[in-house]
C-alpha cells in the first residue's frame, strides 16, 4: 500500500451536484431553482415564518400556559448551609446578609440536603416535611409564615 494509492471505500463519499454545467446534467439551466421569484435569485431571502405579508402562523394562534417572571426569585436553601450560619434565628433577611440566597429573593424554602446538628428557629422561611422534621429533630423550630 502507498499513500498515492489510498482511497475512500465505495459508496463511503457522494460527490458534490454540480449545477449549471448544461441540461445532460439534470441540473442545467434554472439549476433546480424553478422559474422567477424572490428564491431563485441570487440573494434571494425572507424572513424564517414570514408568508408574504400575510399574518403569519406563530402570530394567529392563541398563546398557551403561564411564565411566571418570579420562579427565579423563589429559591432553595440546603440543611447543610443553614447549620453553618452563625445564627439561631434564621429569616429571609439573615440569608441575604449570609449571602446564602441572592439580594433580590422574594422567599426562601428548606429542602432536606445534608444533615443539621444545632437547634434553629425558622421564621418567615418555608421547609419541606423533611427538612421541618430534621430541624425539629435537633431541637429547633419551623414557625409559620
Amino acid at each position: 500500500m502507498r499513500l498515492n494509492t489510498i482511497k475512500p471505500g465505495d459508496g463511503s463519499k457522494k460527490t458534490a451536484r454540480r449545477v449549471g454545467r448544461g441540461m445532460g446534467s439534470g441540473l442545467g439551466k434554472t439549476c433546480g431553482r424553478g422559474h422567477k421569484g424572490q428564491k431563485s435569485r441570487a440573494g434571494g431571502f425572507h424572513k424564517v415564518g414570514f408568508e408574504g405579508g400575510q399574518m403569519p402562523l406563530q402570530r394567529r394562534l392563541p398563546k398557551r400556559g403561564f411564565v411566571s417572571l418570579t420562579r427565579a426569585r423563589n429559591v432553595e436553601v440546603r440543611l447543610s448551609e443553614l447549620d453553618k450560619l452563625p445564627v439561631d434565628e434564621v429569616d429571609l433577611l439573615t440569608l441575604k446578609q449570609a449571602g446564602v440566597i441572592a439580594a433580590d429573593a422574594l422567599s426562601a424554602k428548606v429542602v432536606l440536603s445534608g444533615a443539621i446538628n444545632r437547634k434553629v428557629v425558622l421564621r418567615g422561611v418555608g421547609a419541606t416535611q423533611g427538612a421541618k422534621a430534621a430541624i425539629e429533630a435537633a431541637g429547633g423550630s419551623v414557625a409559620a409564615e
